[in-house]
């Protein structure tokens, strides 16, 4: 048995169609598989398809399935399955600004089933029960990856057409099933005996959440969990000469981005010399040099190292407070600047933005806590004028920050940001073979979202962590903690 810390609250949704949010895709992933996943190296690999062809052009993938693939339930899963799923995923039935329309647009058909003008996706075909074939509308080097996501999960379509609280038991057919949930309380999920890829090690997963789950390091400690994440403001402690955790300590890069947004199509942020001006009086790498104490990477643009199309020489907008001024007067606003409302869910870098542009600007800031559900809901409504937020890779492309981010009526572009310059490099790169000019092309867009200034980048993550020494082969990426299916206990006193 494993135990770790989830959340302060439920993950806001298990349904893989519906998921936007970490803690929600961290669990769906322990439960659910698609056609491919990405390994620990963040390379795509086959998951409950044994093998895929490319056509020529680029446009037409062939997906066979294991024959022995089947949901937790034990029923095979066959191509229908997963015709079902993915049309389901862009029926428009189930809401506005569905995932789907990120991370299955390319596949043809899905834009026209999305606006309701088609009833089914024309670019998907299953010819047997064994085989699917997706059709997609150019050639995207990164549209493998993007099946990684959970939005190309597989589901059981009588579990779903139980009724809305189909997720309390899920039939899903990822490595493990969901045995327990007490909300806001825990999650215990158990070993899928019907995983044809090997049956995970471990029988048992306990994910504490609420007040069972406060102080991860405190729990850590007195031995009542078996993996922590260390807010950085404790690692100091952990790592000094004589530290009995100092040798569990990991330290990992992320592919990450903590970030500030501006809702440029609400006043004052509608005019870019208010947005770049709030961006100019932040003093960044002060930001991370103390506040984070150098455990976190300041961020100059909106790719973080690692990331392939990573840009060294790109420096951002500098940290120069008088000029700030002169633009903020400037500005539209001069001199009837309204007050700013900024809407974090706690902690992060907010009381101190808030005092930096009330004293170095003079402007009035309220801050507005909006616990994590809602606040997700807020963002896709694109309610809040000022907003905190973190963006983690769901597949190792800079497509995954730029496009997903920027690229007008992007349903992640919570800042409403359009740029047509922009788009038209997103456009260009998406398809571009060439894999230097792509990636020249993504850095040409970075330059330009930069300028603009739609969010301030503050940090890159770097992920600390502690694993008792009896876990063995939990594998902590850049992208975090994938897969739990691979770890086992051996020794624990």
């Amino acid at each position: 048995m494993l135990v770790l810390t989830l959340s302060a609250y439920d993950p806001p949704t298990l349904d893989p169609a519906l998921c936007t949010d970490a803690t929600s895709s961290f669990v769906i992933r322990q439960l659910y598989s698609g056609l491919v996943a990405l390994d620990e190296n963040l390379e795509v690999v086959p998951d409950l398809a044994t093998g895929w062809s490319i056509s020529a052009d680029g446009r037409v993938y062939t997906f066979t399935l294991h024959p022995e693939a089947r949901f937790h339930d034990g029923r095979p899963i066959t191509s229908a399955d997963f015709l079902y799923s993915l049309e389901r995923a862009c029926d428009p039935a189930l809401g506005e600004n569905l995932p789907c329309a990120t991370y299955l647009n390319d596949i043809v058909g899905v834009p026209e089933k999305l606006a309701g003008r088609a009833d089914h996706i024309a670019g998907l075909r299953a010819p047997d029960a064994h085989t699917l074939v997706i059709t997609i509308d150019g050639p995207k080097s990164y549209f493998l990856s993007k099946l990684t996501y959970n939005t190309a999960y597989v589901l059981d379509r009588n579990n779903v057409e139980q009724g809305r609280l189909w997720t309390e038991h899920p039939n899903g057919s990822g490595p493990f099933r969901l045995a327990e949930w007490q909300h806001n309380r825990r999650l215990v999920l158990a070993r899928n005996e019907h995983d044809y890829r090997q049956p995970p090690r471990l029988e048992q997963v306990i994910l504490l959440m609420g007040a069972e789950a406060r102080n991860p390091l405190l729990l850590y400690e007195q031995g009542r969990i078996d993996f922590a994440e260390v807010d950085t403001s404790s690692v100091a402690r952990l790592e000094y000469e004589g530290s009995p955790l100092a040798g569990e300590l990991r330290v990992n890069p992320e592919l990450s981005l903590a970030y500030i947004g501006f809702n440029v199509q609400m006043p004052p942020f509608d005019d870019p010399k208010v947005r770049q001006a709030l961006t100019l009086a932040v003093d960044r790498a002060k930001i991370a040099r103390v506040t984070y104490e150098g455990r976190l990477v300041q961020a100059r643009g909106i790719l973080p190292p690692g990331m392939p199309g990573y840009d060294e020489t790109l420096e951002g907008l500098p940290y120069d407070p008088e000029q700030a001024r002169k633009l903020l007067a400037e500005s539209r606003y001069a001199g009837k600047m309204p007050r700013l409302v900024f809407y974090t869910t706690g902690g992060g870098d907010a009381v101190l933005l808030q005092e930096v542009w009330q004293e170095e600007l003079g402007l009035e800031v309220e801050l507005r806590q909006v616990v994590w559900a809602d606040f997700l809901k807020g963002l896709d409504e694109r309610r809040y004028p000022i907003f905190a937020l973190g963006w983690i890779a769901d597949y190792p492309d800079p497509q995954d920050f730029l496009e997903v981010l920027f690229r007008t009526g992007s349903p992640s572009n919570h800042t409403g940001y359009s740029n047509p310059e922009v788009d038209r490099l997103l456009e260009q790169a998406a398809v571009e073979q060439d894999e230097g000019k792509r990636l020249a092309l993504y850095r040409q867009a970075e330059r330009l979202i930069v300028a603009d200034a739609p969010v301030i980048p503050l940090t890159h993550g770097v992920t600390y962590s502690l694993t008792k020494p009896y876990v063995r082969g939990l594998q902590v990426t850049p992208m975090g903690v994938l897969d739990l299916s691979t770890v086992w206990i051996e020794g624990r006193p």
